[in-house]
């Protein structure tokens, strides 16, 4: 592929993104931030790099440029960054199961779950998609292709419709800053008057 056809490809993917179900997400996301609820994410190899990014920015820079006087903060936690607890249950269960049980410990009925998923088919990520709907927790997925397994799994669906892992995990960044922009209103919008 050269460079201009990837630049082709990603355009075309961005173009032909459903507003709708970003527009979804953050409605899920906003409920679970006003009910003080906590929003998870989770993926694999350069994905699990982008949910802990995306949990990064929910949960600082949602508070904008005075971070201290926010009084009202959106919780959020990648399950893929507590490295001991992920290879406990890697080495002792199996890492297909190292999310889920990760999810079962510290989710409660109302929080929500992003999967980022370039094939929508990591058996762990489809396990912890059946936690959530255990536990109760609302999911949204960030896929690719054609959303595998994961897309009849998850509540809120954002696609991205490629065949190129890297024009996949390139637009789940641009969904990622997306997302973290409208909700960056949502948080301001929700601090208390004297804050």
């Amino acid at each position: 592929m050269t460079y201009k056809d990837y630049i082709t490809e990603l355009t075309s993917v961005l173009n032909g993104l459903d507003h709708n179900s970003l527009e979804e997400a953050v409605l899920k996301i906003e409920r679970a931030f006003l009910d003080q609820k906590t929003v998870f994410v989770v993926g694999n190899g350069g994905s699990a790099a982008t949910a802990s990014h995306l949990a990064c920015d929910f949960a600082k820079t949602t508070l904008g440029h005075q971070p201290k006087l926010a009084k009202r903060r959106l919780k959020s936690i990648a399950l893929n960054d507590n490295t001991p607890l992920l290879t406990a249950y890697g080495n002792d269960v199996a890492y297909e199961d190292a999310f889920a049980e990760t999810l079962r410990t510290f989710s409660h009925q109302g929080d929500v779950l992003i999967v980022i998923s370039a094939s929508g088919n990591s058996p762990n990520i489809i396990n912890c998609l059946h936690a959530a709907k255990e536990q109760g927790v609302e999911t949204i997925g960030f896929l690719g292709f054609q959303g595998g397994k994961a897309k009849a799994m998850c509540d809120t669906v954002i696609l991205a419709e490629s065949k190129s892992y890297g024009v996949i995990e390139d637009a789940h960044s641009v969904f990622m800053h997306m997302l973290t922009e409208r909700l960056k209103d949502v948080v301001a919008t929700a601090q208390p008057a004297n804050a």
